[in-house]
C-alpha cells in the first residue's frame, strides 16, 4: 500500500478514511470514494466499516460466552471456561467495587461494554497494511478494522449509556428529585440558575468524556501505527541508511504493539468501570 502511495501524506489519509455509504454529489446512493466526497455525504452518511466490525466482534463476543455456557462442565473446566470464569469473576468484582445499588443489569452490562470495547481496540494490533490491501483486491477503497477509532462508534455507546443514566435517575428518584438535583443542588433554591448550569454541564459532560477519551487514544494508538508503517518504505531503496530506517520500523512495531495492548485493555476497563460509577450515581439519592 505504501509503495502506491504518492506521498506520505496520502498514506496517512487513506488509513484514515472509513468506508462511507450516503448521498453522493451527482444525487445517487453510492460509497465514496474519496474523502471530499464521504465529507460532502453530510449527517446522514453510515461508515460501513465501522458498523459492520462492530457486529461482527459483537456477535463474535457473544457466540464464545455462549458456546462455553451450553458446554459447562462441573469436572475439570477447559482453557475457555477457565477464561470465561475468570472473566466473569473479575467484572463482578469490579462492579461490586463501583456500585452500591441493586441493579440485576448492571453487571451483564459491564460484561458486555468491556469485551466488546476490547475486542473493538484490538483490532489495533492487527498489521496496519493487511486489511486495506485485501479489501483493495476486493474492490473496497476504504476500510478501517477498528471501529473505536471512529467517534461515531464511541459517542454512539456513550450515547446509550447515557441514556440509561438518565433513566435510572427518573426511575430511582422520580422527575422531580431528578429535576430538583439539577436545579436546587448545591446552591439551594436561590442559586438556581447557577445550579442548573453546573449540573446540566456536568451531565452532559458524562457522554461527550467516555467517547472522547476512547477515540482520542485509539485514534493517537492509530495514527502512531501508521507512521511507523511510513518507515517500511525505506526497504525500497537499498543503503545502510534504509536497512537501518527499516530494522527500526520492526524494532518500533514490536515495542508499540506491545505497550499498545496495556492502551487496549486500559480503555475498555475503563469505558466499563465510569459507565458503572455513573450508574451508581443514578441510583444515589444525591452525588
Amino acid at each position: 500500500m505504501s509503495s502506491e502511495a504518492h506521498t506520505s501524506a496520502e498514506y496517512i489519509k487513506h488509513h484514515l478514511q472509513n468506508l462511507t455509504y450516503g448521498h453522493l454529489p451527482d444525487g445517487t446512493w453510492g460509497i465514496a470514494h474519496s474523502a471530499e466526497e464521504a465529507k460532502a455525504m453530510g449527517f446522514w452518511a453510515l461508515n460501513l466499516d465501522t458498523f459492520i466490525m462492530s457486529l461482527l466482534l459483537g456477535a463474535a463476543f457473544m457466540f464464545m460466552f455462549r458456546s462455553v455456557a451450553k458446554s459447562v462442565v462441573s469436572g475439570t473446566p477447559g482453557g475457555m471456561q477457565n477464561f470465561c470464569e475468570w472473566a466473569l469473576e473479575f467484572i463482578d468484582t469490579s462492579v461490586r467495587g463501583s456500585f452500591s445499588g441493586k441493579n440485576p443489569m448492571v453487571g451483564p452490562l459491564a460484561l458486555t461494554i468491556f469485551f466488546w470495547v476490547f475486542s473493538m481496540n484490538l483490532m489495533d494490533l492487527l498489521p496496519i497494511d493487511y486489511v486495506p490491501l485485501l479489501m483493495k483486491a476486493l474492490g473496497v477503497p476504504f476500510f478501517k478494522v477498528v471501529p473505536s477509532t471512529d467517534p461515531n462508534a464511541t459517542f454512539g455507546m456513550a450515547i446509550g449509556v447515557f441514556v440509561l443514566v438518565v433513566y435510572y435517575s427518573i426511575k430511582m428518584k422520580g422527575l422531580g428529585g431528578f429535576v430538583g438535583e439539577l436545579t436546587l443542588q448545591p446552591f439551594g433554591k436561590w442559586g438556581m440558575p447557577v445550579n442548573l448550569l453546573l449540573e446540566g454541564v456536568n451531565l452532559i459532560a458524562k457522554p461527550i468524556s467516555l467517547a472522547l477519551r476512547l477515540f482520542g487514544n485509539m485514534y493517537a494508538g492509530e495514527m502512531i501505527f501508521i507512521l511507523i508503517a511510513l518507515m517500511g518504505g525505506a526497504w525500497a531503496g537499498m543503503s545502510v541508511g534504509n536497512a537501518t530506517l527499516y530494522g527500526s520500523q520492526i524494532l518500533l512495531s514490536l515495542g508499540w504493539a506491545i505497550f499498545h495492548i496495556l492502551i487496549v485493555t486500559l480503555q475498555a476497563f475503563i469505558f466499563m468501570t465510569l459507565t458503572v460509577v455513573y450508574l451508581d450515581m443514578a441510583h444515589q439519592e444525591h452525588h
